[in-house]
This record gives structure tokens, sequence and C-alpha cells, in this order.
């Protein structure tokens, strides 16, 4: 059994999601690992990740409206608002969310689905920069 670790930035824009899926499919290849898993987390409370459709950018822009929609600022019984009105919402999405997944490496690469990809989702409206670490365990 090996195991790689090794961890990238993400800059973000503001709220939105961004695409990671190749920063992390590097990472893969590089560990030597053939046959095992990759955890993928980002080490922060007001960002998450998701494995989203990545052929059709109006699905990640129709996820975005959702999250908007479903926890909205300016929210009058949020009182954790000590960094703004989009501070409260950005921790209740990334909880509703995920801060890992795990994916399965089968002939040294990620067993994505076809249109499947890894996205950094963005709560905050400031720019960002995030921090992703990535662990591969398994066998060369």
């Amino acid at each position: 059994m090996s195991a790689h670790a090794a961890a990238f930035e993400i800059r973000t824009r503001g709220k939105g999601t961004y695409g990671i899926t190749r920063e992390v499919a590097e990472i893969v290849s590089n560990s030597g690992i053939r046959t095992g898993m990759v955890t993928v987390f980002v080490r922060h409370t007001s960002a998450s990740l998701v494995i989203m459709e990545n052929a059709d950018p109006s699905a990640r822009a129709d996820l975005e409206a959702y999250f908007d929609r479903l926890v909205p600022e300016d929210a009058p019984y949020f009182t954790h608002t000590c960094e703004g009105p989009d501070d409260m919402p950005s921790h209740i999405r990334m909880a509703l969310t995920r801060t890992s997944e795990v994916i399965p490496v089968v002939q040294g690469s990620m067993a994505l689905g076809t249109w499947q990809g890894i996205c950094l989702f963005e709560h905050r409206r400031a720019p960002h920069r995030r921090e992703i670490v990535v662990s591969v365990v398994g066998e060369a």
C-alpha cells in the first residue's frame, strides 16, 4: 500500500463553481498509484466541493442559482454576520454540500463518469484563495 499527498491553491473571483478536475487528475497521475482511492478536501468553512455535470456550463449556473434561492443573503434571522451578509449563508451552503470527495482510482486515473467533474464551490462574494488537499492511497 502506498500513499501520496499534495496540495494546490485556487484563486476564486467570488461566488461560483470552479473546475479542479485537471489539477486533481495530475496529482493522481504523479502519485504512481494505479488502484486505490483519491480524497479531495477543501480547507475552508465558506467553500465546498461538488461532483457536477462538466459538459454544459448551464448545469453549474443552475446549481449556483438554486443555492442563492435556498440560502439567501441578508436574511433577518442570521446573527453571524461579522464578515458581511454573505458570511452565514456561505457556512450553511458549505454544510449542505461537502468539504471532501472520495473517488476511486482505476488504472491510474480517477473513475469519474463521462459527464462528471470536480468543482470547488465558492460561497463568498469576494475573491478568495482556497487550499485544496489531495491524498491518494492504493497500490502502484
